[in-house]
């Protein structure tokens, strides 16, 4: 599946959503028996149907189809893959950009023991356990680390932190490679700022200058405090505000 957004009557990043959506669809062995242009005419339909301009998040979701018997193998499927796009008026939230969330570091593990953490599943119980983790904890998502101890991801957004004025993320080995994730490291490298996609510990986070977010909807969101940790004085930190304005401008000029 995929999460869209659609912004000022044009789809914010579609061929790199499309080009996920048959890549992870390949990596399970799902036969995608519609291409890329048919699914986009789809969603431009279903916009145009609706009515709909702006502040709107699509929901696209692609499964194996209909079985003949409730069976887990794929041979029991008799019919093409079932295509479901699910549109909602949906805003970013204003008081989250410009205040910030706050995290916590979560026992539950982000690995491949069960199922590829990089393919966009719709099994998400993993999320799921990592979410309300973080809300016991008092937090707004969870810090998850990877199999072999270093931070990885949070629940349902990519993790970036900032140190001396170099972005660090995960090798993205053990996260959802997410657009918006993709699209903020290549802003970084355009406009100069140093990124790395590197291994890194929970201590590495508490030093760090800055810390924020990035998801589909939210772009940039800036993190304010990472357990009892209060980062960049809880306020948004320079590169997080920098960053926060190039996505800003970047959606505005895309065609």
């Amino acid at each position: 599946w995929s999460g869209i957004r659609y912004h000022n009557n044009k789809f914010l990043f579609l061929k790199d959503h499309l080009n996920r959506l048959f890549e992870d669809a390949k990596k399970i062995d799902l036969k995608i028996h519609l291409s890329k242009k048919k699914i986009s005419k789809i969603l431009f339909n279903t916009i145009k149907i609706n009515k709909m301009k702006t502040d709107v998040h699509i929901r696209l979701i692609v499964s194996r189809g209909i079985k003949s018997t409730p069976y887990q193998h794929p041979k029991v499927t008799i019919s093409p893959p079932t295509i479901v796009i699910i549109p909602e008026y949906k805003k970013p939230n204003e008081f989250v950009i410009n205040n910030g969330i706050s995290l916590a570091l979560v026992q539950t593990i982000r690995d491949n023991s069960v199922q590829d953490p990089r393919v966009n599943s719709l099994s998400k119980m993993n999320c799921i356990s990592a979410c309300i983790e973080a809300e016991k904890l008092g937090s707004d998502e969870g810090l998850m680390l990877d199999p072999k101890g270093f931070v990885s991801t949070c629940n349902s957004t990519n993790f970036f932190i900032v140190v001396k004025n170099e972005v660090w993320t995960s090798t993205g080995e053990y996260c959802l490679n997410g657009v918006t994730r993709g699209s903020i490291i290549s802003l970084c490298k355009e406009n100069n700022i140093n990124v790395y996609e590197k291994n890194f510990l929970i201590e590495d986070v508490y030093k760090a200058d800055e810390a924020f977010v990035t998801g589909t909807f939210a772009g940039v969101i800036p993190i304010i405090k990472i357990d009892s940790k209060t980062m960049s004085d809880g306020l948004i930190g320079p590169i997080t505000k920098e960053l926060q304005k190039l996505y800003l401008k970047d959606i505005e000029n895309i065609n």
